[in-house]
């Protein structure tokens, strides 16, 4: 499982350095196997693979290409409803369309005519991602990384973590004195107390607020831990009782100050702890339960700040605001609109930047880099384990240029002084490559893909000029409970730069001649797995105008992607679509996992005319108003999507890596004379998810 987990993220293995002499023909034939999948191994790894005995190295084999298999998709049969796809869908009459769709919706049975005729070989030269040779040392610095992340991180990330820590003999090596971000601390600290790893003494040491502690018992809870929905919490034996209100009695804060900030939630678990039964033992936690559940009104700091912000007191609001740091620079804009070009905000804002968190600091500066300049949209990503994007107007009038440059360089001051405390990078190396990722500030919501980069990045197509969507679908039971029958429809809608509307390629419509796009047929139940496709040749849609190609995948049925046992999409770059099968794992660019209590998922925005692969990773629910779950009925939300994706302004690696080039190193343009590369293929690059979220975005 350890080399599983490590190929997945890594793309590296462990393999202990043997005394053997393995016939050089075994190691030959798995390289030559794992190129179909897309994969070779570098010199280091073959050299110690040749060290290995021959029982070793068939267990390594076995396990390393079953691993491979799984995470390209090649484990799944491929029987879409037009086996000839995609010629087939190009020479087949319109009339002849029709009447087999008919006749698969009575029968669910497919036309005689599709025989499946022999396939050329690929003829694509494909590029081979190499598996390195990996140590012990690096998987644990590697999980040390996810868990002192400065960001959320994914449901994948929790059972990597997860997994390590459960299974370490000792897990103080994986453990830091310091979890920077409380959710991922309160999961950790769940999976430690459930596995039994955890004491009393161990959980004080890292949790310090009400808000902790509430956290820990969602995580015990199965629940949403960054607290964005509410939680049905479990039934807590006597012993957890007394352990969560111990905890809470330790606090070295007001309780019901800060549990009124969740005080719904605080008065759920109170009735399940039932503090009172134990006033006595921890009377202070007794008497804020109390507080909660009998006072009505009680004062806040959000009722405050609103308070002073109704009536324009800019002395009470930077009094209040100064205590908290983080909401000072969230309500940053709102404050300058209310009180233009005032220099006492800006310096107040400037004494307390140094103690706001890094990612924060750095969405604050790149929105104030463009706040002088005119906007048509606004985009959000909600707090929440769902992938959710809000896109509105940008109605806010706005601040000069001159108030908007020095909210920059204040926040780039700030950064630059708490990054210089950390080692020196030496000379460094900053690819103007990396303008195109964007910092990965929150995994909460993202699904687990073979490469992960954060959402608005925008990643290069490779030589080809038809990209080829995919997915698969199986029903089943998940959680004891049978689907029934699923119905995934894979589509794509086309546009024109302004976003306006020109074709769409999906059940209702499996093919353009114009455009030279193809839907390989609609599948309406998947019992033992179903798969669609879809093939866009770029040229032609660009001749027609076309700009932006938006993958959507919509469960026609109404399940939630999270109630399906298995589920991914992806993507392929084919220079010859009628060469190979017509599922090649090695020309696979990118797939992922759909999960998530939502009806729609867009996985990605094709930008045609940068030639570019918006990554999007989000969700949609399906409109209720509607009778069907089609991209026809849901036109309003994708286009909000693309135009939101579109235009956002975030930052991006190249300004964090340059802010700490400037901080602890100097800059240069040189690869080759460089201490210190960020860039696509260097010693840092979009793909090292774990090291920015934990080295590059800290706070302290």
């Amino acid at each position: 499982m350890k080399n599983t987990l490590y190929l997945r993220r890594k793309n590296k293995v462990i393999v202990a350095l043997g005394n053997d002499s393995l016939p050089i023909p075994y190691v030959a034939t798995m390289m030559k196997n794992i190129e179909s999948l897309g994969y070779t191994v570098s010199i280091s790894l073959m050299k110690r693979l040749l060290r290995l005995s021959i029982p070793d190295f068939i267990r390594f084999q076995t396990q390393l290409i079953t691993d491979l298999r799984h995470i390209v998709g090649a484990d799944k049969e491929y029987n879409p409803m037009y086996p000839n796809f995609p010629q087939q869908l190009m020479h087949i009459d319109e009339s002849q369309l029709y009447l087999n769709a008919i006749e698969y919706y009575l029968t669910q049975i497919p036309p005689d005519t599709n025989t499946k005729e022999k396939r050329l070989p690929l003829i694509d030269q494909v590029n081979l991602t190499v598996i390195e040779c990996g140590e012990d040392d690096e998987f644990i610095q590697m999980i040390k990384d996810l868990i002192c992340a400065n960001t959320s991180i994914s449901k994948t990330d929790q059972s990597d973590i997860a997994w390590a820590l459960t299974h370490f003999p000792d897990c103080s090596m994986l453990l830091p004195q310091h979890i920077p971000m409380r959710e991922n601390m309160s999961f950790v600290l769940g999976v430690l107390y459930t596995s039994g790893k955890a004491s009393s003494q161990l959980l004080s040491n890292y949790v310090k607020s009400p808000t902790d502690i509430l956290r820990f018992a969602t995580q015990l809870s199965d629940g949403d831990i960054s607290l964005a929905t509410n939680t049905k919490f479990k039934k807590f034996s006597r012993s957890d009782r007394r352990l969560l209100l111990g905890l809470l009695e330790i606090c070295k804060v007001d309780l019901s100050a800060e549990m009124i900030t969740y005080r719904k939630q605080w008065i759920r678990l109170g009735e399940i702890l039932h503090p009172m039964e134990y006033q006595k033992r921890f009377p202070k936690a007794s008497k804020a339960f109390s507080i909660i559940r009998n006072q009505s009104s009680y004062p806040t700091f959000n009722s405050e700040i609103e308070l002073a912000i109704r009536t324009k007191n800019k002395e009470k609001i930077l009094e209040l605001l100064s205590k908290k740091p983080g909401e000072f620079a969230r309500r940053l804009d709102h404050i300058l609109r209310i009180f233009p070009d005032d220099d006492m905000i800006l310096e107040k804002f400037r004494e307390i930047a140094t103690q706001v968190a890094t990612p924060l600091l750095l969405q604050v500066c790149t929105h104030f880099k463009h706040r002088d300049k005119p906007s048509k949209y606004r985009t959000f990503f909600p707090k929440g384990i769902v992938g959710k994007i809000k896109v509105i107007p940008h109605r806010l009038p706005l601040i000069s240029s001159s108030t908007c440059v020095t909210v920059v360089q204040i926040c780039e001051s700030a950064l630059c002084n708490r990054f210089a405390s950390l080692p020196s990078l030496g000379k460094v190396y900053v690819s103007k490559d990396l303008i195109d990722y964007t910092v990965p500030f929150s995994k909460r919501s993202a699904n687990k893909s073979i490469h992960t980069v954060a959402r608005g990045s925008r990643i290069s197509i490779p030589e080809g000029n038809t990209i080829r969507f995919f997915t698969w679908w199986r029903e089943g039971e998940v959680n004891n409970m049978p689907t029934g029958r699923v119905d995934l429809d894979l589509s794509v809608v086309m546009y024109d730069t302004n976003w306006h509307y020109m074709e769409h390629i999906s059940y209702t419509h499996l093919r353009s001649h114009d455009y030279r796009s193809y839907h390989s047929g609609d599948i309406t139940e998947a019992p033992n797995g179903a798969c669609e496709f879809i093939d866009l040749d770029m040229p032609s849609i660009q001749r027609y105008g076309g700009r932006y190609i938006v993958m959507s995948l919509h469960i026609y049925t109404s399940q939630s992607f999270d109630a399906l046992p298995e589920c991914f999409a992806g993507w392929m770059i084919r220079k010859h679509p009628k060469s190979g099968e017509i599922f090649e794992p090695s020309t696979i660019q990118n797939k992922l996992d759909l999960t998530g209590d939502a009806h729609i998922s867009i996985p990605v925005i094709l930008d045609l005319q940068d030639r570019k692969v918006i990554w999007t990773d989000l969700t949609l629910r399906f409109n209720p108003d509607s009778y069907n779950n089609n991209i026809e009925e849901n036109q309003t939300g994708i286009v909000a999507i693309g135009k939101g994706m579109s235009t956002m302004a975030k930052p991006t690696l190249y300004d964090l890596f340059r802010l700490h080039a400037a901080a602890r190193g100097n800059l240069v343009e040189d690869e080759q004379i460089a201490d210190t590369v960020f860039s696509l293929d260097g010693d840092y690059t979009p793909y090292d998810i774990e090291a920015i979220i934990s080295k590059f975005l800290m706070t302290t």
